[in-house]
């Protein structure tokens, strides 16, 4: 008891200073200027930088990324407060009762048997909750495009995908799709002989998604292809800084080439 009393005392004390910088008196002008929309990059990144720490298995790391997380939250229940829109003990009472109606084996009388059972369990009552059994919301275009709005574009775009191919809009075969890759490259590189900015724009965007269908084709992650490719890049450029005695700027292509070789191999050998 003295524990949770100590945890409302600190979130107390949270939401107590949120609401001093954002107050006309004396408050913050930067955290005065901010909207709910300014502040949706923030809400992103402080996810992502979650995800990181726990990753590393740093604690103190995980703490203070979990603090920056939930001072977002803060932040944008203030905000609306404001205005009253909402407040951080609505967040809360929603997300209590949310998750006692969607886990009736725990605070009602339903049994289950598995880990399975509970996620179908969770998946009808949340269908029946956002109307989804509903005919509009029962069409294949509705459902994706909830994908679109909410998950990171990668994410996203496989999403769409595995979803578009179970209700059999698929190619035959890996030669369909490796077809529809390079037919997509070649009207990449058109566009960007020939066509407008825009046009490229979206010829990119096609030639990112049938990537991503050959990497569903193989069972690929390419969210963790693609971070795998940044961390290694980061790596090498670290190696190649090690060994020089100047700014990477100060370097030839021809000398910054031969410095990633050798970074590349050394990383191999490692």
């Amino acid at each position: 008891m003295e524990s949770q009393n100590l945890t409302l005392v600190a979130l107390q004390e949270l939401i107590d200073v949120v609401a001093k910088l954002r107050s006309p008196d004396g408050g913050c002008p930067w955290d005065l200027a901010q909207t709910p929309e300014t502040l949706t990059p923030y809400v992103i990144e402080e996810a992502y930088e979650v995800v990181d720490a726990i990753k590393r298995g740093e604690k103190e790391a995980i703490v203070e990324e979990l603090g920056d997380l939930l001072l977002q939250v803060v932040l944008q229940a203030q905000i609306a407060s404001e205005s009253g829109q909402f407040s951080l003990k609505e967040i809360a009472e929603g997300i209590s009762q949310k998750l006692i109606r969607r886990h009736p084996h725990v605070f009602g009388d339903v049994s289950v048997a598995s880990v399975d059972e509970v996620r179908q369990n969770w998946e009808q009552i949340k269908a029946a909750e956002k109307g989804e059994a509903s005919p509009e919301n029962q069409k294949l275009s509705t459902k994706l495009s909830r994908y679109g709005r909410t998950l990171p574009p990668l994410t996203a775009a496989m999403k769409i995908s595995q979803k578009a191919a179970a209700v059999g809009f698929e190619w035959e075969n890996i030669a369909g799709v490796w077809a529809k890759f390079h037919e997509e490259l070649g009207e990449f590189q058109e566009a960007l002989a020939e066509e407008t900015p825009a046009a490229q724009q979206a010829e990119l965007g096609d030639l990112l998604f049938a990537t991503i269908q050959l990497a569903r084709w193989h069972n690929l992650d390419p969210s963790a292809g693609l971070q795998g490719t940044n961390e290694r890049f980061i790596q090498r450029l670290q190696k190649m800084e090690a060994v020089v005695d100047r700014p990477l700027s100060d370097y030839s292509l021809e000398e910054l080439e031969n410095l990633w070789q050798q970074a590349k191999a050394q990383l191999a050998q490692e």
